[in-house]
């Protein structure tokens, strides 16, 4: 069975429009869900420990007549390294290797985020102190759709970046625990990790049972449902980001072998059938060996039902004038992950505003930074690159500025404070300004 990828021209009158119908996506809500969700939160906020245990016994499928109590949910540290110890020796590795690179990575980025401190000729001392968060929820998806890479890449942040708390909750469906996911939370050092998912843990997470105690910020993927309460309980608690399907865009000289990039393409389109694959090409020969590829590649992929459904919507081969434009088009769309396969990529790069992770060179394909390169594989979708940032040790820290007026400060400040604060109607403020005045000899 073919497949029917879209071809796009940059030449044409109307790509612009094609392009931009193509881009696309509108998350939106659905009304059942966003009922129910606010139905679950609002019962746990209520009922704490009883809801959510109702909750995950019922949703779940928790076997032997579900859970007795939320306590029944924990899984012991002891239980978390029988699970590493218990992996076939190369799954392990591979896993501790992708978590020391991980941590490695984000090392360098807290050396980044110092605070300052700087003083005035008066006296007076300004600067910014950074501080780790006390408590982090981190969602991990359970059942078909576990990911013990998200655990790494979520937790190991949060403990570099020195949170003292890591709660992770993980969904058991029918009572059965993901091994890997279990041993990549004793390798990134959770905290605490506890078999609920759902609304539920959302809720749980963000107003606190008598057995969970709050956290500050909920990070981590999940279903509608959890996006949904992820996005109800912000503000009570922070979040990360709300995320869409995953997307590739592929910048390509033609220089790259092109089955290569055909199964870049393939490596987000089994996503899910709403996943974006773009590839932009100045070469329209090189663009048909691509399709060639994709036709020849597809009927080899287990999750070929799901590629298929996502480049016949979603995907595109565009033709472009030269790699200039599609840099420029690049910017636009604004991808998640962004891979410039390219004789000379850097060139390219900096040519580069917007992506959530820039892949560089024919050998950087975007499956390593999903896994093992170290940074972070937690990115903007949704075009969102515009003006947010891949997760980091910045999103566990907070900042508070610092100051310190002199005595000599408060005589310049108070007056220029209480000149303003006259100019807004706002008297006390002014008047606090000018007590600390000294009187005029």
């Amino acid at each position: 069975m073919s497949i029917t990828i879209r071809k796009l021209d940059s030449t044409q009158a109307d790509f612009k429009q094609a392009l931009d119908a193509l881009l696309a996506f509108e998350a939106g809500t659905d009304a059942a869900i966003e009922t129910a969700v606010a139905a679950i939160l609002a019962d746990v906020k209520a009922r704490g420990d009883a809801a959510v245990l109702e909750y995950t016994n019922r949703f779940d499928r928790i076997p032997n007549g579900g859970a007795a109590n939320v306590a029944a949910f924990d899984i012991t540290q002891q239980e978390l390294q029988a699970a590493l110890a218990a992996l076939p020796a190369a799954q392990r590795e591979a896993l501790q290797t992708a978590a020391a690179r991980v941590r490695a990575f984000h090392e360098r980025q807290k050396r980044e985020l110092q605070g300052f401190s700087y003083t005035e000729p008066d006296g007076t001392v300004l600067g910014q102190k950074i501080t780790p968060l006390d408590r982090v929820g981190i969602y991990v998806p359970g059942g078909k759709a576990a990911y013990p890479s998200s655990v790494l890449m979520n937790a190991i942040p949060a403990q570099v970046a020195g949170v003292a708390e890591i709660v992770m909750v993980v969904p058991t469906p029918d009572g059965v625990k993901n091994q890997m996911v279990l041993a990549a939370a004793a390798i990134a050092g959770v905290t605490r990790v506890i078999t609920i998912g759902g609304a539920q843990a959302v809720g749980a997470l963000a107003y606190g049972t008598a057995s969970i105690a709050p956290v500050d910020k909920i990070v981590g993927p999940g279903n509608a449902y959890v996006a949904a309460a992820k996005r109800r309980v912000f503000g009570i608690v922070g979040i990360d980001m709300i995320a869409g399907p995953s997307e590739i865009l592929i910048l390509c000289d033609g220089t790259t072998e092109p089955d290569w990039v055909a199964m870049d393409l393939f490596s987000q389109a089994e996503h899910d059938e709403l996943a974006q694959a773009i590839l932009l090409c100045p070469d329209a020969a090189y663009l048909a060996r691509v399709e060639a590829s994709i036709e020849r590649l597809l009927p080899t992929m287990p999750r070929r039902d799901t590629i298929r459904t996502s480049l016949r919507d979603r995907g595109a081969l565009i033709k472009v004038r030269d790699m200039a434009e599609a840099c420029a088009i690049a910017n636009a769309i604004a991808a998640e992950h962004l891979e410039i396969s390219a004789e000379e990529p850097q060139q390219y790069a900096e040519q580069i505003r917007h992506a959530g992770a820039m892949f560089l060179g024919r050998f950087s394909s975007e499956s390593l930074g999903d896994y093992c390169c170290g940074p972070n594989h937690v990115l903007p979708t949704s075009r969102t690159a515009r003006f947010s940032s891949p997760l980091g040790v910045y999103d566990f820290q907070k900042r508070s500025s610092i100051i310190h007026v002199s005595e000599a400060g408060a005589q310049t400040l108070g007056k220029v404070a209480a000149e303003l604060a006259y100019g807004e109607g706002l008297q006390a403020h002014a008047r606090s300004a000018e007590l600390r005045l000294k009187p005029r000899p």
